[in-house]
């Protein structure tokens, strides 16, 4: 302990503006570690590695432990080389979703009474259109726009630029009809395009449920929701399921009511949702499916 005292006192006499910059680099290197692994099953495998990680030096240098320090020294370049391999979904999501901060729109939504009276609209024509594809176990996934352009997304499907309304989303999602297969963008309360294709989500969330109804659509709008800040609502062909994906979260068994008010909540911000109101959503959500999982 004397030792590590000493070390500290030494470090502090000869503290510089440069060491202070270096520290700084230093901590902006692990923020964006930590911003690039949020909401991914990374986040507590890395927390697992470093507590192991701070273990191993408290240990190493209170304890005189040559065998073990050898081992460390000797194990550590090939760990250094395994990270990126463990996490190379997370990594590359990550770079997805800072890519896409280039794609920003750098103005807003104009505010006022009839910005607001639009998406009302929209929110509430998508959800009538929902609940209506819901009982007839029409699969759909619609992709609401926010802050973060879907260029490359929308490209890649077919252009409408429509009113949104029940009909129209009812017409597009019908069985056998060219555009029911794709996710349909909404971009300024606007039908942007259909039959888009969406990126498939990597992560373990799905795979750990025992509900064999989420497929494709749902790995589509999770998908989407990791690599933007875009909204995505989903219905299950299979039973008539709603649900939505936010920021890599999956809010499933929604009603009309809960989820039009969860829309509101996350499309009413520009920015990222953390309001006390969702947190309960999510935790009250993951309570009812534990019900009826043990039921």
């Amino acid at each position: 302990m004397q030792e590590i005292w000493n070390n500290l006192i030494f470090i502090l006499e000869r503290f510089t503006w440069s060491s202070l910059l270096d520290i700084l680099l230093v901590t902006i290197f692990f923020s964006l570690l930590l911003y690039l692994l949020r909401d991914t099953d990374a986040q507590t495998l890395l927390r697992g590695i470093f507590l192991i990680v701070i273990l191993v030096f408290l240990l190493t240098s209170l304890v005189n432990l040559p065998a073990f320090s050898w081992l460390v020294q000797t194990v550590s370049p090939a760990l250094i080389i395994a990270v990126p391999v463990i996490f190379a979904p997370e990594i590359r999501r990550g770079l997805e979703r800072m890519g896409s901060m280039g794609e920003l729109r750098f103005w807003r939504s104009p505010k006022g009474s009839r910005a607001s009276q639009e998406l009302e609209a929209t929110l509430t024509a998508v959800t009538k259109a929902v609940v209506q594809l819901a009982e007839r176990r029409h699969g759909a996934l619609i992709v609401l726009t926010r802050r973060e352009m879907l260029d490359r997304f929308y490209k890649n499907g077919v252009m409408l630029n429509s009113d949104v309304s029940p009909q129209v989303l009812l017409q597009i999602f019908y069985p056998n009809t060219p555009l029911h297969d794709g996710a349909v963008i909404i971009f300024e309360n606007r039908i942007k395009a259909a039959a888009c294709v969406m990126p498939l989500s990597s992560s373990g969330v799905l795979n750990s449920t025992a509900d064999r109804s989420l497929g494709l659509r749902h790995r589509a709008a999770m998908g989407i929701s990791e690599v933007s800040d875009a909204l995505a609502v989903v219905v299950s062909e299979e039973t008539g399921t709603i649900s939505i994906a936010h920021r890599g979260r999956l809010i499933r068994r929604l009603d009309g009511e809960r989820l039009l008010n969860s829309m509101r909540a996350i499309m009413a911000t520009d920015q990222p949702v953390k309001t006390n109101r969702l947190k309960r959503l999510f935790k009250k959500n993951q309570v009812e499916e534990q019900m009826e999982e043990t039921e």
